[in-house]
């Protein structure tokens, strides 16, 4: 017995006088519990044990209770039973056998098992009720979990002694025969259910004999719906210890479905085998009537079987090839090629490929193959594709031959363009020196300075076009540092409104937010304007032209093929206008030298070839977005800086006085001979020390000799021994000297930052010589 369940010390007399007042014996384990009910004076006595079950006092069921008392403790949900049970027992019912919950005083409750039996006197009137109490609490929780569990599988139970009539059954039992839950069933009623084909739950033809212990399956029409379904019944026997015999124990189950799935199985095993024989009658029409190769082969690399179609393809009987190894029919110089082919059809289940074969003539046939493997074999598709490669091969060579034309026509336009715009250029400088000279001889010297001028506009117009021409091949030189988009477009915004006049409406959205971007801020100024200028020309009506920064971070999913852009963080110049815009055709040729949709004479077709190579030196890119009749948006892709932006150098005005020199020494190294003779006339005037060298091979001597040399000036595309090359030599040999490159075109000078170590700097050609005095005293003052 539990301890609070153990009567207090003062009870004990009480308690143990009920115990012998009820003649009962109890178990050790306090399982089981005595009541009594003394009929004629309407009390009700019980033990300690009752008191545990139902915690109420032990003394006051040991002395007697009235019956409302002891209804009291059952819970309302029973009441109603037990109340008929006792009336029974008042009518004269013998035996009493009820189970329901007694309520405890902690609000709890207890399931219960009362039975016992009636005491009558001699006039046969009931005068006691004697009976034991058992808590079947936990047999009850066992027995709904398992109920809860044959319900959700499905599953019911069963229970048949040999030699009863009768079956103890479960509720879902009964739900799997359409009968109401009760517990214990006829099995004739069971088997009166059962379809007369099939074997019975239980065969009562011996109604003392065991069952057939194997797994049996039957139909049954169900009681409450008339539904036909299919149920399994399994089980085995077991000894009864009660009646001493044995008993069967068994389940059953619905297998309704797995029976309907089963026979749609068997249907569709007949229908597929009818398939399969018409199949095989189509496959052997396509095998023999096939055009194409159909081959089978083993994992061993041997043909099992070929179609007809050898014949007509390679020319090869079927018989011939079969028993043969694949590599025997391989054109001979596709062997080790085909070996890793001819592994990769047998180790995948589906493999595509290509295999030339060797015709029966002795000639090549390429086949392209569909393989399919199913356990050793390897069934493979071949389509003779040997035209069509032929076909391809002549396609791409006239292709290859087309585009040398377009090639030469390029070149040829790009040529004939630079030559009709150097020749007007030429023109001016020849023709204004011809005349200086002239006018010089004659003594005639007071109006030179026109000509002097229309010389000067000549050579910068054809500086400006080098400088196109070196952007849009991408070997111009490059000054990159962090620049400030958003002050750079705003310092223009003035020149924008002087280019674009009264009828385009200019719109500038920049924001403070703008990331800075590395690139040559002068290069940037020209691109920037070329687009405003091609944007003015595209809107001859009037419009509105737009510019406007902003920050991007693309990804790889970001970028188009055939882009040279990589993933990572770009400063994007947009320019929109609303112009008549460009058809797809016209954009895909918008970027090629000397294209150009303007009238002859007024487009050089170099402006967005000069951007597209700017932007490609700088690491970013240009696309264009247009739609014929609504407008133009050209995105300059720049990449973004990490650094801050440094102080912006200013123009050198009309009065500057070149600074000279102290009598420090400057070497100078150029082939050319005007450039050179130039250079150090200049720096002598100047006030330096010169002396000069046609090469490297002529240069190495002064540098290695003992003559003081502060400055090392070279052009940097020097026949023989490069410009950078003489550097390093000079450097190795004079590890303080300063060098200054001249270049006016060099592959691998195109990018400053990349190509200048410390104490070096550049300038490009074409210069003024103001510009160069400039740079030789910052070096040297630098150096100082």
């Amino acid at each position: 017995m539990d301890d609070d369940a153990k009567p207090a010390a003062g009870t004990s007399d009480a308690l143990e006088a009920a115990q012998r007042r009820l003649h009962l014996t109890l178990d050790a384990a306090g399982a089981v519990c005595a009541w009594e009910w003394d009929i004629p004076a309407n009390r009700l006595l019980a033990d300690a044990r009752f008191a545990a079950i139902t915690r109420q006092d032990p003394v006051a069921l040991a002395d007697g209770v009235s019956p409302d008392h002891f209804f009291a403790s059952i819970h309302p949900d029973d009441l109603k039973r037990v109340k008929l049970a006792v009336a029974g027992i008042l009518a004269g019912s013998e035996v009493f056998s009820k189970e329901y919950r007694l309520v405890r005083n902690d609000g709890g409750y207890r399931w219960v098992h009362a039975r016992g039996r009636t005491i009558f006197d001699d006039n046969d009137e009931p005068i006691k009720f004697t009976g034991v109490l058992v808590d079947i609490t936990e047999q009850k929780r066992i027995h709904e979990q398992l109920r809860i569990a044959q319900s959700a599988g499905g599953i019911g139970t069963f229970e048949h002694i040999v030699g009863f009539g009768t079956t103890t059954v479960s509720e879902q039992f009964c739900h799997l025969f359409g009968l109401h839950p009760t517990r214990v069933l006829p099995v004739r009623t069971l088997n009166d259910l059962i379809h007369p084909a099939d074997e019975p739950l239980i065969d009562l033809t011996d109604p003392n004999g065991l069952q057939n212990e194997r797994n049996i399956e039957f139909r049954v029409r169900r009681a409450n719906d008339g539904q036909e379904r299919w149920l399994a019944r399994r089980g085995e026997y077991v000894d009864d210890i009660e009646s001493n015999g044995r008993r069967y124990v068994g389940v059953i189950f619905d297998v309704t479905d797995a029976k309907r799935t089963q026979e749609s199985l068997h249907q569709a095993n007949q229908k597929l085998s009818e398939i399969a024989r018409d199949s095989l009658r189509d496959r052997d029409r396509v095998w023999k009537n096939s055009r194409d190769l159909l081959v089978v082969i083993g994992t061993d690399g041997v043909f099992r079987d070929v179609s007809p179609s050898w014949q007509q393809i390679l020319g090869h009987f079927p018989e011939d090839v079969v028993g043969k190894q694949v590599l025997d029919l391989v054109w001979a110089e596709d062997r080790d090629q085909a070996q890793p082919d001819l592994k990769k059809a047998i180790e995948n289940v589906y493999a595509e490929l290509e295999v030339s074969l060797t015709h029966a003539d002795g000639s090549q046939r390429i086949v392209s193959w569909m393989t399919s493997r199913e356990d050793d074999l390897v069934y493979a598709y071949g389509r003779d594709i040997t035209l069509e490669r032929q076909q391809k091969a002549v396609l791409e060579q006239t292709e290859d031959q087309l585009r040398q034309a377009q090639k030469m026509e390029a070149v040829g336009q790009l040529t004939g363009g630079i030559a009709h715009d150097f020749n007007n250029m030429l023109t001016g400088v020849i023709g204004a020196l011809s005349i200086i000279r002239r006018r010089i001889a004659a003594n005639r010297l007071d109006d030179l300075d026109k000509y002097l001028d229309a010389a000067s506009s000549s050579a910068h117009r054809a500086a400006a076009l080098t400088h196109r021409l070196l952007a849009f091949s991408r070997r111009q030189s490059l000054e990159r540092h962090p620049i400030d988009l958003t002050q750079l477009i705003a310092s223009m915004e003035e020149l924008f409104r002087r280019t674009l006049g009264e009828r385009v409406e200019l719109l500038i959205k920049t924001t403070p937010d703008t990331w800075k971007a590395v690139t040559d801020a002068n290069q940037l100024e020209s691109a920037v304007l070329n687009l405003v200028i091609n944007a003015r020309d595209a809107m001859p009506d009037g419009g509105k032209l737009t510019i406007e920064t902003s920050n991007v971070v693309l990804g790889e999913a970001d970028l188009a093929r055939g882009e040279t852009l990589r993933p990572g963080s770009y400063v994007v110049l947009a320019v929109s206008d609303t112009g008549i815009g460009m058809s797809q055709a016209t954009i895909e040729k918008a970027f090629e030298p000397f294209f150009t949709t303007k009238p002859i004479g007024q487009g050089t077709g170099l402006g967005l070839s000069m951007i597209y190579g700017f932007a490609q030196q700088s690491g970013g890119h240009v696309r264009i977005y247009s739609q014929v009749g609504v407008g133009t948006t050209i995105k300059l892709y720049l990449p973004r800086s990490v650094e801050e932006v440094g102080a912006q150098s200013t123009d050198v005005g009309e009065d500057f006085v070149p600074p000279r020199g102290e009598g420090e020494t400057v070497l100078v190294v150029e082939d050319d001979d005007a450039v050179r003779m130039l250079v150090v006339d200049v720096l002598k005037d100047l006030g330096y020390r010169v002396s000069e060298a046609i090469d490297g091979t002529q240069a190495l001597p002064l540098i290695e000799g003992k003559s003081r040399i502060d400055l090392l000036v070279t052009d940097v595309g020097l026949p023989g021994l490069n410009g950078r090359q003489l550097a390093e030599i000079a450097i190795a040999a004079r590890p303080s000297l300063k060098v200054l490159f001249i270049t006016g075109y060099a592959a691998t000078a195109a990018s400053r930052a990349d190509f200048l170590a410390p104490g070096m700097e550049m300038i490009t050609k074409p210069f003024a010589i103001d510009d160069l005095a400039q740079k030789v005293k910052e070096i040297l003052t630098t150096s100082a």
